[in-house]
């Protein structure tokens, strides 16, 4: 072990309250355990071989060299005709689009563009880990407003009392990550309502555009110009196509936007992943790839709240994302993080509690889970879950 030197025993962290994440914990305690894991979210099947085969074939192919720092044209051209025909919204491939290397450096980037000292960020807590330790290091102050549970939706007369003229940035997430809601198209046009005749910016976090249940209609903020023209949009290919580890994502922005982004993003990674993203430009062409997602991940939703239905757990609606959270109010009194532990040490099955995902621990009894998984693997999970 490699001994601190004393001149050094001053050092300060840029972020003294941060810690190790609650994916990393949870993950490596369910390997120490033996337990299953449905606390990260990643599927634990694998996705088209044909996607794997184009990455290959353009590896052989000699595409290994650094992409452009914005990332292949021919993808950012195929990523423009989806959102052109999904969205009716219109990206130029050359100066509004950006491949990054997955969704949170786009996120980053985008949130470092536009943060300066004193600037205030709005977020809709439980709020995604990165977002936070984003704003702060950008000497950003984060603006905290709780979602109302249990169906954690936004009350908008409570963000309208929150802006103000230091108002910077306000981040959504849409489908949700941790709690499976969706925002509606009412939702969009309070908050156009609230931004319009201002200089507030926003920043839509849409990683699971394509996985969003029961008929709904994903509400991007591409849909709607006025919102569009102040925006940044993060996406992920790992969330649709399968493959988390890829780590490949990209952002829409108008040029004046992504402009600044792009100032960033070149000196966080200069350019994302060659060959994937020579695989992904091909494979864009089979749009049913990702138009098949709703019906795939639904059917999961379902036969996991099916298999614990009788349970003493409590489903609450999730309407997008690959996660599902339940209540153990029934079973425990326990806060949320200790019975996490305990379901993961004695009954070998992980879940995230979603208390952590609050500046403020708040805590509803609820843990979330994952079911982009096997059949076979959430057949063993709620059998565990169902014994509890």
């Amino acid at each position: 072990m490699i001994k601190q030197p004393s001149k050094l025993s001053r050092l300060r962290s840029k972020l003294p309250k941060t810690g190790t994440t609650i994916f990393t914990i949870m993950s490596g305690l369910a390997q120490k355990e033996g337990a299953i894991n449905l606390s990260q979210g990643f599927p634990d099947f694998s996705g088209s071989p044909d996607l794997i085969r184009l990455v290959n074939d353009h590896m052989k192919a000699g595409n290994n060299q650094y992409a452009p720092m914005p990332g292949i044209l021919p993808l950012r051209e195929a990523i423009a005709a989806k959102m052109d025909k999904r969205y009716t919204a219109k990206y130029d491939p050359e100066t509004e689009i950006t491949i990054t290397a997955g969704a949170t450096q786009g996120l980053f980037a985008a949130i470092t563009a536009v943060v300066h000292e004193g600037d205030e960020v709005i977020l809709f807590e439980p709020a995604y880990d990165s977002y936070e330790p984003a704003i702060q290091l950008n000497g950003g102050v984060p603006v905290y407003i709780e979602l109302q549970a249990p169906g954690y939706t936004i009350n908008w007369d409570h963000v309208k009392k929150r802006i103000n003229q230091r108002t910077r940035l306000i981040i959504l997430n849409t489908p949700h990550n941790p709690t499976g809601t969706t925002l509606s198209a009412a939702d969009m046009m309070q908050l156009q309502k609230l931004t319009q005749n201002s200089d507030i910016l926003i920043l839509s976090d849409e990683v699971y555009e394509h996985i969003i249940f029961d008929g709904l209609e994903h509400q991007s903020i591409a849909r709607y110009p006025k919102l569009a023209e102040r925006s940044f949009i993060v996406f992920s290919f790992g969330k649709t196509y399968h493959h988390t580890g890829w780590k490949t994502g990209y952002c829409l922005a108008p040029e004046y936007l992504m402009k600044e982004f792009r100032k960033i993003h070149q000196f966080q990674v200069f350019s994302c992943n060659a060959p994937i993203q020579f695989a992904l430009a091909e494979f864009m062409n089979n749009a049913d790839e990702y138009l098949s997602l709703p019906d795939f991940y639904q059917q999961k939703r379902d036969f996991f709240y099916d298999l614990i239905k009788d349970s003493r757990f409590q489903g609450l609606p999730s309407t997008g994302t690959y996660f599902q959270l339940l209540s153990y109010k029934q079973i425990s009194k326990e806060k949320d993080t200790d019975f996490a532990v305990r379901l993961t040490k004695e009954h070998k099955i992980a879940a995230i509690p979603v208390s952590v995902f609050y500046h403020k621990s708040i805590d509803h009894k609820v843990l979330r889970f994952c079911f982009a998984k096997s059949e076979e693997t959430l057949k063993e999970a709620a059998e565990k879950l169902c014994k509890i």
